[in-house]
């Protein structure tokens, strides 16, 4: 990674200062404060809030989700310098489902796909859907929107990776400790009992044996789009 591309990284984390009103990872190391940058224009994100995304841009070919996604890239793609993979987060689907997605950008294609954990915030009777987005502090809820990766810490839950939100629907996602780490509770063994896995406090939550190649492949530098079709 050259000079430019860590100082980009660098610059982003400025509100990690604030990780500590969260309860997802524990007090985290002080970063560099950042550059300011000109907020997204309310046309380029999905609504707020809103249950169903909105339609995306013309691509047949590919799920809405990930068309959207791709759309969602293009309008940040100033603030994302690795563009040739995107995670793609489906919570339109149960979380007994493979819904966090490793997606080709050049293609479209699925290249792999995990379990994942939405907040309890957003699932509140434990069905194993996400009903509802916040990004509200203290909500424990998951945010739709687009992220962007940075750098990993060691946490309570181990390695973990912070994640920048891009969009007004998940600006708060550095404020409220939503990162990616690894999680018990996120256990194949707990589907075939509850018919689901459990839920975080609004970070994306995997595997503890799957987590390191996430973090892995999605490197820093990268993007996640969450979000829900249906």
């Amino acid at each position: 990674m050259d000079f430019s591309r860590r100082h980009f990284i660098g610059a982003a984390f400025a509100a990690a200062a604030g990780l500590s009103t969260a309860s997802c990872v524990s007090t985290p190391r002080k970063v560099a404060a950042p550059e300011p940058v000109p907020p997204p224009r309310p046309a380029d994100v999905p609504p707020v809030q809103a249950q169903a995304e909105p339609e995306p841009p013309a691509r047949a070919d590919l799920p809405p989700l990930i068309a959207w996604a791709l759309a969602s890239l293009d309008t940040h793609s100033w603030r994302i310098p690795n563009r040739d993979r995107i995670g793609v987060v489906d919570f339109s689907l149960p979380s007994s489902e493979p819904r966090f997605h490793l997606v080709d950008v050049a293609s479209g294609r699925i290249e792999r796909s995990w379990l994942v954990a939405h907040g309890s915030g957003s699932d509140p009777a434990a069905t194993g859907m996400l009903h509802r987005f916040s990004n509200d502090p203290g909500s424990n809820a998951s945010s739709r929107g687009a992220y962007l990766t940075a750098n990993s810490y060691f946490g309570k839950h181990g390695r973990s990776q912070r994640l920048v939100g891009l969009d007004p629907t998940n600006d708060l996602a550095l404020d409220r400790a939503i990162v990616i780490h690894g999680a018990d509770y996120v256990d194949r063994a707990m589907i075939a009992a509850r018919g689901r896995i459990g839920r975080s406090q609004g970070c994306f939550a995997f595997e503890p044996g799957e987590v390191a190649t996430v973090m892995e492949l999605l490197g820093e530098g990268r993007m996640i789009y969450a979000g829900k079709f249906a």
